[in-house]
């Protein structure tokens, strides 16, 4: 019996999917979830993709919707009664709006849990969203700019 539940487990995040793009497959979260959950997580994915316009949707970790560019933003995870946005980067942004409310001891990480009824500051997660791109990307740059003078 545990050897078909850890079967099971291995194949449920991409079973019927086979082939599907990381965009597909975050519709298909979206679609199955079937309650406010799928509505605020198309919700803060059209607000990522407004602020970023080149996100890069990713699907990793057996079935989370990650979203990059020049490296992780942020993740949005789907609970029973919450939607996780976990930036992977938060401790070092600023968050003058007071978004972040999840994950605060962390050294590295931040996130945001959204609840059922939850309103969300589009214009401060935008802005909170393109200061982990500006992070990531002069992450980046300074690591090519070290590279480069080292060689």
């Amino acid at each position: 019996m545990k050897k078909a539940t850890a079967v099971m487990k291995k194949s449920d995040s991409r079973e019927g999917n086979e082939g599907a793009s990381p965009s597909q497959l975050i519709d298909a979260r979206i679609e199955e979830l079937h309650d406010w959950r799928g509505e605020m997580l198309a919700r803060v994915r059209m607000l990522i993709r407004q602020a970023e316009p080149e996100v890069v949707e990713e699907w990793k970790w057996r079935g989370v919707p990650v979203w990059e560019r020049a490296g992780i933003i942020c993740t949005g995870e789907t609970y029973k009664s919450v939607v996780k946005l976990t930036f992977a980067k938060g401790a070092s942004l600023a968050d003058p709006s007071g978004l972040f409310n999840s994950s605060l001891d962390g050294n590295v990480r931040r996130a945001i849990d959204f609840h059922e009824g939850d309103e969300i500051d589009e214009e401060a997660l935008k802005a909170l969203i393109r200061s982990a791109v500006t992070l990531n990307t002069s992450t980046r740059t300074a690591g090519s700019q070290k590279k480069s003078s080292n060689a």
